[in-house]
Parts: structure tokens; C-alpha cells; sequence
């Protein structure tokens, strides 16, 4: 092939912030309220004041709303901030501070951490100039189809950090390349990293927080990688380089990189909180305002909410994105509180929100997966109806019936039946698929696995606020005691629901997605919002790797099994129609005595048979027979009769003791005489066969 064919080419380059060039750089900013804008230079990160000061030319460097200077000699690693003069009228909106050093919203890179103001004057860390080529030694985006995708949610720092990993850079990008080959192991298909774009680690004032802001919800600068989760932590920039080895290492092992990302709000706070970027530069353009313009309006919970929708946010999300998708090579998003991207300047909801549709058309966007969670903190809940028909979403009402379902919770047989079958109620009324639907029992945002089955009660204590933070219902049970025991009935009952709720999980339409940890029941203690845990309470222990083994097997072949098994990943809705003679119906629902299902009843058990049918002519499924029975004590079920005639043998029982509870390589024994089966109380069944006939290819 020709060489001028074997590559595309497309501008990487942003139209804002430091952007280098030959012989220097040029800084361009965006500010339409501005009297004077000026460039703060450093020579050093621990600098208090800059080295030199240069004013941007109000008449030649002004073009309409922009402001640019060029700066001969600048080079890769140079340090700055903005200042700008304005007006500082709250009555307006406007909120310019002349003396304030302002991160660039487009800096790609920061430096340092907050000094000391002793002198009143807010110091963040300092911009950084990036000009550092980087060989990606051919990597492209891996385009794995989202039905087909495994979805591994962690932590950067978390997953490495802990004593256990005995990692040469433990709590790194770098660290998370050591542990590729567990990632491997199990079978993932994509990590769904927390948010890595900058944020605070100490307070403005330059004083350490006992309370550590370790989730990363706080955004400071959007384009850059958080300088926290280096290794290299005195060259200024080194984030950028160890960001991209990480990725590159990752896509090299299969694995795709989603990001969470926070276009919601800021860490500059309220009208009370610091000026550190957007206020300084231009306020009202940024924020949502209340109405007087004095103060903001808070969707977040957070203290402000990002205006999206304004055309200047638009842009800057917009090239944000395509920056982490062309300099980064990330595979997909996930929007932490999207619906506040469904909300226009005033914070009413939109029915065709502009970003949210330009990100779902944009071509340059078009390989990557965009997951919204469909609500905010304002009451706003989207599940199934957020707009923009790409849009996949964190089924929240997944996780809740799931979890309410093997907690004991009655009259819930047909909502677990939806939600093992894609969720059509959500999602088949838009003309979307399964695949829309991201199924999740937990997630950082709330109990790990052992601990949804471990504990009655959230224990915050150690947040510091008196035990009010954090979710109240979390449709949790702990089974006879709160927290670890020393009872072998209690804990067998726990491991059992977790293996109840991951079979589910992995056996449902849709796209499943595993936190970090649940595979070896990582603890914290019974904290459901460990936000501020930058120690053990968090970090995920590489010890519970070895001490639970047999769980990290069962996790292992259900992933396995559902990457090789085209019938939990079809991508459209199933019919209860059977596709010719020697085909079940796609999907059939029993009662415990084989009859056709009541779904009036209260009935705690219910038996699902999947027909091993595909969209794909040359594929053939495994035929599925899943009994499910939430009930504390033993249930007699009888084979459906419709369903005998096969040769059906044991995959998953979840009350069997490993490694009897799971057979990865499908040689489980055969379905017992007469069929007839007794499940143990809050247990799962799953036989599979082969349909008599095979389509033709």
C-alpha cells in the first residue's frame, strides 16, 4: 500500500491554551470580559513568584474574544499561569480577581501542588507546557463492539497502592502496567479508570486536608492527566508520557481504557469557594448562575454546574474529548452525572441537548463508547430515556432489582426477568439495543460486593461527618451479624450471594461491569462512600487475591464463558419465538413446578430457558437453563418439560463449594434422573446444552 495511504491524518492540536512551535510557544486564551490579560512565567515548580510577567497586547494579541501572545524561546516543561484584570461584580456575574495566578482551562499538563497563601494570595499548581512526542509504535483504538465488552471498573492509584501489590511503582499509571497480566487472567475486555483528569490533592489554602480528596471528583484541569498517579514526580509533565505508556501497554494486552469524566461542575466551589480558573477568566460563561447572578446553581451537590450547553462549553468539552481520544488513544467515556449535560443555562432539561448530540454524531468520536450515568444530584433521572440514540447508560434500576431480588424482596420476578433480558422496558422503545444497558450490582459509588452482604448499615465514621454521608438505601442484608464473623453458615451464606449476584450479572443481556476487588471480596469496611479513603479502607489488597482463589475462579469462567458465548451477548431484544424445529423459543419462563410462569405471584424462584439462537447465520449458542430461587430455604424445581430430550449438564451451582460450583471447561455432570432438582436456599442452577440443529452456514 502506498504510504501516503496507510495512515490518517488529523490535527491534534487545540485551538486554545500553550500550543508550542518552532522557536516558542503561543498562549491563547478565551475571555470576552477581560480589560488585561497577562502571562505568569516560573522557572521552578516550588516558585512562589514568576521569574517574568508579560502582558498580552489588548489592540494586536485581541482578536474578537480571544487574547494570544507569542513567546519566543518557550519550550516542552515550561511553567505558567494566567492573570486577568476585569470587572468583579457578583450583581453581573462577573467575578475577575487582578491578583489571582488562574490555571489554564486548557493546560495540558500541571505541576506541583497548592503553596502556602500566607500572604492571601491562592498559588495552584502550575501549568506546564507540553511539547513531547511519543512513540506509539503503531497503536490504534481497538474497537472491540460494546455487546462484547467486559467492563472492570478501578481506581489508578487503589488498584497498585497497597503494600501487597509489591509493585515497583505502586499507586501509578505505571503500576497498573505491572498488574496487566491479573487483568488478563480475568478475562476483562476494558478498565473504566475513575477520573484521571487533574484535580486538587491539598487544599487551596496550601494546607494538607485530613480528609484526602482520593475519588478524584474535583476537577482542575480537563485536559490534563492527574500529575498524582506519576511515578516520576519531579519532572514537570511526566504524567503525559507515563499516561500514554499505560494505554499503549494496555491495548497491547487487549485491553481498551474508558475514562470517567466530570463535565458537571468544578472544585472552584460556590460564590464562598477560591478563584483558580474558570471564575477568573470568565464566570458567567462558565456556571450556571442563579438568577440575581450573585450565586450559582447546584445540581451537582458540589457547590456549582458547569454551564454545558453555552456554545464556549460546548467547544471546550467537545475538543476535550477529542484530545484524550487523538493524544491519548482512549477508547470510550463515562460521563459522571450526565443528566447535568442534559440541562440548559437556566437548568431546565432539555429534550435535544447540543452536546449531547454533537458527541454522539461527532465523526472523529465515532469509535469510542460514551456511557452516561443518566441522573444528577438534583433529582433529574434519565434511565432509559437519555437522549442521543449511541448513549449507553448505568442501569441503576439494575443493580437496585438485583440486589433487592437476592436480598429476599418478593414480588420482583418480573423485573429480574426484564433485567436479565436487556431491560427492554428501558431501552427497546428508542430503538436502542441491549448493549445500552451497562449492568452493574456495585460500583465505587457506594458498598463493594462483601459488603452488600455484610453489613445493615453504612459506617462513614471515618469521613469526618458524623456518619450522614452516603447513600441510606442500599438494599444490603448482612445475615445474621454486621460485619466480618467467624460463623462458616453466615459466611458461606455471603459468598453465596456474591456468586448468585455475579452469575446474574454475567449471564444478562447487556454489558456487564465488574468493581475492582468484588472477585476477591475487597473490603471497606462497611464505608459506602469512601470518597476521602487514601488508605487500606480503599486500596485494593493483593493478599485476598491468594485468600480467595476459588471466587477468583468462579469470576474467571463466567467472564470466559460469556466472551465465547454469543447467547448472553445477543444484541437485540429477545421474543419468546423459536426460530425453526429444533430451536427453543428464544427465551421461555417456568415456575418451580415447570408450568408456564405467574408473574402475578410473590414467588421468590423462577426458571429461565435460553434458546442458543443468534443474529449471526454461522454462529450457534449454548441453550441456557437458569434456575433462580432467592427464597432463605430449600426449593424443589422440576425440568421444564418442554426443555427435555437433551443432554444438559451442570455449568454454575452457586451453593456448591468451589471448585465444584463453577465448570469453566462445560464437562459439569449430567442433569439428575427424571429432572428433578433441589436448590438450596438463595442459590443458582445453570445447566447448558446444544440445540439439536445447527443452522447452515
Amino acid at each position: 500500500m502506498p504510504a501516503h495511504y496507510s495512515t490518517i491524518y488529523f490535527p491534534q492540536q487545540n485551538p486554545y491554551g500553550a500550543i508550542p512551535h518552532e522557536g516558542g510557544c503561543h498562549f491563547v486564551v478565551f475571555s470576552r470580559s477581560a480589560t488585561a490579560m497577562r502571562l505568569l512565567l516560573y522557572d521552578k515548580v516550588t516558585d512562589r513568584e514568576p521569574s517574568e510577567i508579560i502582558a498580552f497586547d489588548s489592540d494586536l494579541g485581541r482578536w474578537g474574544h480571544v487574547w494570544s501572545v507569542f513567546i519566543p524561546g518557550i519550550r516542552h516543561g515550561q511553567l505558567y499561569h494566567l492573570q486577568a484584570d476585569g470587572p468583579f461584580d457578583p450583581s453581573q456575574g462577573q467575578r475577575f480577581n487582578g491578583t489571582a495566578r488562574l490555571i489554564d482551562p486548557w493546560a495540558q499538563a500541571l505541576a506541583g501542588e497548592f503553596l502556602p497563601a500566607d500572604d492571601g494570595i491562592i498559588r495552584p499548581p502550575k501549568c506546564v507546557v507540553i511539547d513531547d512526542p511519543f512513540d506509539w509504535q503503531g497503536d490504534r483504538h481497538l474497537r472491540k463492539p460494546l455487546a462484547e465488552s467486559v467492563i472492570y471498573e478501578m481506581h489508578v492509584r487503589g488498584f497498585t497502592r497497597h503494600r501487597s501489590s509489591r509493585c515497583e511503582h505502586p499507586g501509578t499509571y505505571l503500576g497498573i502496567i505491572e498488574k496487566i497480566p491479573y487483568l488478563q487472567s480475568l478475562g476483562v475486555t476494558a478498565v473504566e479508570l475513575m477520573p484521571v483528569h487533574e484535580f486538587p490533592t491539598n487544599h487551596h489554602s496550601g494546607r494538607h486536608e485530613e480528609r484526602a480528596n482520593y475519588w478524584g471528583y474535583d476537577p482542575l484541569a480537563f485536559f490534563s492527566p492527574h500529575r498524582g498517579y506519576a511515578s516520576d514526580q519531579e519532572t514537570p509533565g511526566a504524567q503525559v508520557k507515563e499516561f500514554k505508556q499505560m494505554v499503549r501497554a494496555l491495548h497491547q494486552a487487549g485491553i481498551e481504557v474508558i475514562l470517567d469524566v466530570v463535565f458537571n461542575h468544578t472544585c472552584e466551589g460556590n460564590e464562598l469557594g477560591p478563584t483558580l480558573s474558570f471564575k477568573g477568566l470568565e464566570n458567567r460563561v462558565y456556571y450556571m448562575l442563579t438568577d440575581d447572578g450573585a450565586g450559582y446553581r447546584n445540581y451537582t451537590g458540589c457547590g456549582n454546574t458547569v454551564n454545558g450547553n453555552h456554545p464556549i462549553l460546548r467547544e471546550f468539552i467537545f475538543n476535550c474529548l477529542r484530545s484524550w481520544v487523538l493524544n491519548y488513544h482512549v477508547d470510550g467515556f463515562r460521563f459522571d452525572l450526565a443528566t447535568i449535560l442534559s440541562r440548559g443555562r437556566r437548568g431546565e432539561l432539555l429534550p435535544n441537548p447540543p452536546i449531547i448530540e454533537r458527541i454522539a454524531e461527532d465523526p472523529v468520536l465515532a469509535d469510542t463508547k460514551i456511557i452516561a450515568e443518566a441522573w444528577d444530584a438534583a433529582g433529574a433521572y434519565q434511565v432509559g430515556s437519555f437522549p442521543g440514540g449511541r448513549w449507553a447508560e448505568w442501569n441503576g434500576l439494575y443493580r437496585d432489582d438485583m440486589r433487592r431480588y437476592w436480598r429476599g424482596d418478593p414480588y420482583l420476578l418480573g423485573g429480574v426477568a426484564t433485567r436479565l433480558t436487556g431491560s427492554s422496558d428501558l431501552y427497546q422503545g428508542s430503538g436502542r439495543r441491549p448493549y445500552h444497558s451497562i449492568n452493574f450490582v456495585t460500583s465505587h459509588d457506594g458498598f463493594p460486593l462483601n459488603d452488600l452482604v455484610s453489613y445493615n448499615d453504612k459506617h462513614n465514621e471515618a469521613n469526618g461527618e458524623h456518619n450522614r454521608d452516603g447513600d441510606n438505601n442500599n438494599n444490603c442484608y448482612n445475615y445474621g451479624v454486621e460485619g466480618p464473623t467467624r460463623s462458616r453458615l453466615i459466611e458461606s451464606l455471603r459468598q453465596r450471594q456474591i456468586k448468585n449476584m455475579l452469575s446474574t450479572m454475567f449471564l444478562s443481556l447487556g454489558v456487564p461491569m465488574l468493581l475492582a476487588g468484588d472477585e476477591c471480596r475487597r473490603t471497606q469496611r462497611g464505608n459506602n462512600n469512601a470518597y476521602c479513603q487514601d488508605n487500606d479502607t480503599s486500596w485494593f489488597n493483593w493478599d485476598l487475591v491468594k485468600k480467595n482463589t476459588g471466587l477468583i475462579r468462579f469470576t474467571r469462567s463466567l467472564i470466559n464463558f460469556r466472551r465465547q458465548q454469543p447467547t448472553v451477548r445477543r444484541t437485540t431484544f429477545l421474543t419468546g419465538k423459536s426460530p425453526g424445529e429444533g430451536y427453543f423459543p428464544d427465551v421461555s419462563w417456568f415456575d418451580v413446578d415447570g408450568k408456564t410462569m405467574e408473574w402475578s405471584s410473590g414467588a421468590s424462584s423462577m426458571t429461565c430457558i435460553r434458546g442458543g439462537t443468534c443474529e449471526n447465520p454461522d454462529e450457534t449458542g449454548l441453550d441456557l437453563a437458569i434456575f433462580m430461587h432467592a427464597g432463605h430455604e430449600p426449593q424443589k424445581f422440576t425440568f421444564p418439560e418442554m426443555a427435555g430430550g437433551r443432554k444438559w449438564k451442570l455449568f454454575i451451582d452457586t451453593a456448591a463449594d468451589s471448585p465444584r460450583d463453577v465448570f469453566p471447561e462445560l464437562d459439569g455432570p449430567p442433569l439428575p434422573a427424571f429432572g428433578k432438582l433441589l436448590l438450596a436456599g438463595r442459590s443458582l442452577l445453570c445447566y447448558i446444552s446444544e440445540p439439536n440443529v445447527k443452522r447452515k452456514g
